[in-house]
């Protein structure tokens, strides 16, 4: 538990000034993110779609976009760190455009216009953390006027594209520091009773409840159960505290959370949820785990009636 603050008081200005003091650079986005960004130019169209003005030189922000873009053909989002702590989302977006950029032909770039944000929580990402540097959690803060400045960029970057995304996936992981660290501060700072859950030991999806895509998150998970283990339920059919709606898969109401799978209007939303502290993964696991729902999910696109019917909404 944290000692920030007083039991039972919201916290100020001052309790999130001294959490932030609290925070150590841990791992760094120059050499970890940006380095390979760099590595991608040749092969991508990299835009830098903003800064935090906590530092703005060490902390730009970048998408990455297929450059064969045709209005013709649909749109893919792939996000990843918005959650800063979450790495292999980070790195799994990463590794999906190292695999296409190594592809000359029949890349998922030849049928789709790919955006990758590889990292929208860079300081977090650095800081190991859930929240940004006031504090706030960037994955319930996609809304009109955020106060989180990744997410209200990644809002207006989006926002500011000439297309229509039809597909959205949202790299995530769940971590055994979600009971033993962030719980236990987000109780502190909003003064409420903590509320813990068994953490899944495997991949899961959480869907969109007001547009579940049944099928499209029954083809993730075969995909990802190719590369590693899909989490049980509990004895009560939950995960997370949700009810299961299909194995391996409970159901948000994203938009109405202020979740990053709410960004869009896009047909097809999926949020992948690792598990990096289970016994029987290591890293690479991780990654490829997360490059495998975004060709798993792409894959359903293309060899499904799908494909044709969101091409035909141009």
């Amino acid at each position: 538990m944290t000692s920030i603050g007083v039991l039972g008081k919201e916290w100020g200005n001052d309790e999130r000034q001294q959490w932030f003091n609290e925070q150590i650079i841990k791992r760094s986005y120059q050499d970890e993110v940006i380095s390979q960004i760099t590595r991608l130019k040749p092969y991508f169209t990299v835009h830098q779609y903003g800064a935090l003005t906590l530092d703005a030189q060490k902390y730009p922000l970048f998408a990455l976009k297929s450059k064969n873009w045709n209005k013709e053909k649909k749109t893919v989002l792939i996000t990843g760190g918005v959650h800063g702590y979450e790495t292999s989302g980070v790195q799994g977006a990463l590794q999906f455009l190292h695999n296409e950029a190594d592809i000359d032909t029949n890349s998922y770039s030849e049928l789709f216009n790919i955006i990758v944000v590889p990292c929208v929580s860079p300081w977090a990402y650095e800081t190991i953390n859930r929240w940004n540097n006031k504090a706030i959690d960037p994955n319930r803060s996609f809304y009109a006027n955020s106060p989180a400045q990744e997410s209200s960029l990644l809002i207006t970057f989006i926002a500011g594209l000439d297309t229509d995304i039809s597909v959205h996936i949202d790299l995530h992981e769940t971590t055994d520091t979600d009971n033993t660290v962030f719980r236990p501060a987000l109780a502190a700072r909003d003064a409420i009773e903590q509320k813990s859950w068994d953490i899944p030991d495997g991949f899961y999806l959480v869907g969109d409840s007001l547009n579940p895509q049944i099928k499209f998150q029954k083809a993730i998970i075969k995909a990802v159960k190719a590369v590693t283990h899909i989490a049980p339920a509990d004895e009560n059919s939950k995960l997370i505290g949700e009810v299961l709606e299909q194995f391996g898969v409970i159901n948000y109401a994203g938009r109405e959370l202020g979740l990053c799978m709410g960004l869009t209007d896009a047909t097809y939303v999926t949020t992948t949820e690792v598990y990096p502290d289970s016994l029987k993964v290591d890293d690479e696991n991780c990654i490829v785990a997360q490059v495998a729902a975004i060709t798993g999910a792409l894959d359903f696109i293309i060899n499904e009636s799908a494909y044709s019917l969101i091409k035909n909404k141009t």
